[in-house]
């Protein structure tokens, strides 16, 4: 693994980014990522596959349809066309009549697929390249298309920067709404060599722990140590340019100290803290834990006593 060269990463503005410094701290925050990601995560069909040709069409298939719906129509098209060859030998009409009657978006689409499945036979004697540079030499294939293929397939990718990888840096390390910045910070998380779960890991905790409006607590979300959104409450992001509702919020704490507390008869403060938010301590300690069971108390939700010499909560019975 690389630990980069933080000067590397201030933003053209000179806003850097909070990445920890320390390179073991780097390490931590990427070992909870892939373990995050390799204990449970989304089982789609073509994350089981190192084979170039499926992960090209779940990617292209997946431009404009939900991820759901992809599943039935790549197995379905890889019933029909199971390898490059098959593809290229089709009809393009019926390649066209497979994408419009699983209504997979532009039909442009397919014919391209077709056509960089005929550059690999002819053009690669069958086999795929193996470089994002190389594979956007392929029909229809971007730059973004053809990392996730190098990534996917060979272990060979950059880090991806889309929408939601965008979201979960700007809110994880306060990284500026900068697209090279964002390039450079990606980057300097992958580990070297493993695109391939590095991608997938970081996509994944985008699309179900890091939605514009987020899940953290509820899917354990494995970056809330570090988490500069978490530690402050504010979840804005480029593609959420306003507070999502509840998550972050006052509203969010209180609702977690209930449901804590409900789970127990009860608790010392020094015991609650940590159990509704991974960072406590510090300006979100005792004393900001004190000012919301003090709103909770007034709503006659909570009640507050001293035993043993320390302070107490208990739901109000």
């Amino acid at each position: 693994m690389t630990d980069g060269d933080a000067s590397t990463l201030d933003a053209d503005d000179g806003d850097a980014p909070a990445l920890p410094d320390d390179p073991a701290e780097v390490d931590a925050v990427r070992d909870a990522l892939v373990e995050w990601y390799e204990a449970d995560h989304r089982d789609f069909p073509w994350r089981r596959t190192h084979d170039p040709y499926e992960i090209l069409v779940s990617e292209v298939m997946s431009q404009q349809t939900q991820l759901g719906r992809v599943v039935e129509a790549w197995a379905d098209f890889l019933e029909e066309w199971p390898t490059a060859a098959d593809l290229a030998a089709a009809d393009r009409s019926d390649v066209v009549s497979f994408w419009s009657g699983h209504s997979l978006g532009y039909n442009n689409r397919a014919k391209y697929l077709h056509e960089a499945a005929r550059q690999v036979v002819e053009e690669y004697d069958g086999e795929f390249p193996r470089t994002p540079d190389e594979l956007s030499e392929l029909m229809g294939v971007g730059p973004y298309t053809a990392n996730a293929v190098a990534s996917f397939a060979f272990d060979n990718g950059d880090a991806v920067v889309d929408t939601n990888v965008k979201r979960v840096l700007h809110r994880a390390f306060d990284v500026p709404d900068d697209d090279p910045t964002f390039e450079r910070v990606a980057s300097h998380l992958m580990p070297d060599g493993e695109s391939r779960v590095w991608n997938n890991a970081v996509m994944e905790l985008g699309g179900v722990a890091c939605q514009k409006t987020p899940k953290c607590d509820e899917e354990g979300c494995p970056w809330r140590t570090w988490c500069h959104a978490y530690e402050t409450g504010d979840f804005t992001a480029p593609d959420v340019p306003t507070q999502p509702e509840f998550e972050g919020s006052r509203r969010q704490f209180r609702g977690r100290i209930i449901r804590v507390l409900g789970e127990y008869d009860e608790l010392p403060l020094a015991d609650l803290g940590p159990r509704i938010r991974v960072d406590y301590g510090g300006e979100t300690g005792e004393e900001w834990l004190c000012g919301l069971l003090s709103d909770l108390a007034d709503d006659e939700l909570v009640e507050l006593a001293e035993r043993d010499g320390e302070t107490v909560a208990r739901l109000r019975g």
